[in-house]
Order: C-alpha cells, then structure tokens, then sequence
C-alpha cells in the first residue's frame, strides 16, 4: 500500500508506535482499529463515534463519567485518525459502517446498544441505525453533520480534482488547525486538545484519508436518512453548543424536525465540542437520558 506523503507527514504507523499508546488494537477487513472498552461486561453499553478529524480522546470527558456511572463504553478510532489504520480506500459511509460493524462483531457486542455520536459521528451513527436499527437502543448526537451547510464552500472546492491535493499540501496543517480554533467558543484553555490533533497529523495516510472523506460525501446531505430514522420512535436525545462555528446551531432545527420526538438540550456559550467545554453540564443530561431510559 502506497501512501502520498503531504508534508509535515513523517512517519509511518508501526506495531512500536502502538505499543506505546494506551487502549487496543484488532485487525478488522480494512485495517487495524485502535480502541478502547471499559466497565462492567454485563453492563448496558455505550459506543461512542467522534468526528471529522480528531480521535477518540475527544471522549475523555464522557467515556470517564459514563464509566463511574457503571456503563460499558466502547471508543475507537475511525480509520485514518488517531492510530487506527490509514488505508488507502474510499473514505464514505460504507467504509465506516463495515468498520463498526466489525469491530461489534469482534468484541462480541450485540443488541442494544447505546450509540453516541459527534458531529461526522452522528452522521455515521444515523447511517447505522438506518441500516441495523436491531442493534440500536438509544441514540445520542452531539452537533450532528448530515444537513447540507450551503455556506461550507471549501468542503465543495476540495472535492475538485487536484485543487484538493494542492490545497492540503500548501495549507494543510494551518486549514486544520484553524478549524480546530473554531471547535471551541474558548481554544485557549485546552491546549491538550489541539496536541491530540497535531499528533496524529504526523502519521502517513492521515490528510489524505480526511481528504477521502470529504470526497465520499460524508460530510454531505442525508437528510433522508435522519428522516427514516426518526420513524422508527427509538429513544433519541440531541446536544448543541449554541456557539457552535462549524456546524451551525441553526441546524438543530432540521434535526428536530426529522426526528420529532428527540429531547433537546441546547448548551449556552459552547462550540463544536460541548460536552469537552461544560462536562459539568452535558454528562448529567446524557446520564439521566441513558437511566431514565433503561
């Protein structure tokens, strides 16, 4: 497998590098997936899908309060991000739907479960309980793409042959960077969080799969499928910062409208990442929606 180097790619993923990360690592069709599975194993189970360009650790928060709840929490990394695999494939809904149903059926955890997810995860996360909806319980999404953002301009320009390559080898890490500034309504108060993205921004494959995505539309519309899933009446609890920046709070409106009986939770003076901001405020809100609810 051949990967374009853009710069300030500097190395490659190896079994070395891995062992000195925490979590674990299973090889699914496409690649290795790294993960973490935490609680009691006959516990209800919570999986948690992050979003568009940062890995898992964007859970820490949540993962830990869930876990002193007495939830089971699974999180992983979704290919190329994190230490996860970078393979050179087409990067839209079908890959990340096999990866996830891989890795459940890897880690033997069936029906029932709890799906969270951020951002590009709540769009993962619709796409599989459009597909499987046997295994899903309840769900959470936190400022969910899947609405189309007519003002994301640059999301259209890069799926340009060409002009997306030059445009993540000139600007790449400074594009990223800056859309990482927007997550929060405060950057400055979480330096650690834009350590997570710069880290993995050095591995080989990881612009390259961001760019994958873009492409195979999974940033894009799929209304319709927020709207199926809304029939189907399951438990659904929707969070949004209402300074959100880079997936407008506006839309919380569409999300209501597809799924009418979702409970909604609009966080006051958070970004992109509310529950990373106001973990005082948003885990009470998932844990009473998980509890109340079992």
């Amino acid at each position: 497998m051949n990967l374009y180097r853009y710069p300030g790619e500097t190395q490659i993923l190896t079994d070395e590098i891995r062992a000195t990360t925490s979590g674990k690592y299973v090889p699914l069709s496409q690649g290795i997936t790294h993960y973490e599975l935490a609680g009691p194993e006959d516990a209800p189970t919570v999986v948690l899908i992050h979003g568009f360009s940062v890995p898992y650790p964007i859970w820490d928060p949540v993962f830990i309060a869930l876990i002193a709840e007495g939830f089971r929490v699974l999180r992983y990394d979704l290919f190329g991000r994190g230490t996860s695999d970078r393979p050179k494939v087409a990067y839209d809904h079908d890959l990340f739907d096999r990866q996830l149903v891989e890795l459940l059926d890897v880690l033997e955890l069936g029906s029932g479960l709890d799906l969270m997810g951020l951002s590009m995860g709540g769009s993962i996360l619709a796409v599989f309980c459009d597909r499987h909806p046997e295994w899903v319980r309840r769900m959470v999404f936190i400022d969910p793409a899947g609405f189309q953002v007519n003002s994301m301009i640059w999301v259209r320009l890069l799926t340009l042959p060409l002009l997306g390559e030059l445009a993540f080898s000139l600007m790449g890490e400074k594009v990223l960077m800056a859309s990482v500034t927007k997550e929060y309504s405060d950057t400055d108060r979480y330096p650690e969080y834009i350590d997570i993205v710069r880290e993995q921004m050095r591995f080989v494959g990881y612009r390259q799969a961001l760019l994958s995505t873009i492409r195979g539309g999974v940033l894009g519309d799929i209304s319709n499928t927020y709207h199926r899933i809304g029939k189907q009446d399951r438990p659904a609890s929707l969070i949004w910062g209402t300074k959100d920046q880079l997936v407008p709070f506006e839309l919380s409106e569409k999300v209501c409208q597809a799924i009418p009986h979702i409970e909604f939770h609009p966080i006051h003076g958070a970004g992109h990442v509310p529950h990373y901001e106001k973990p005082h405020v948003v885990n009470p809100l998932i844990i009473d929606f998980l509890q109340r609810l079992a």
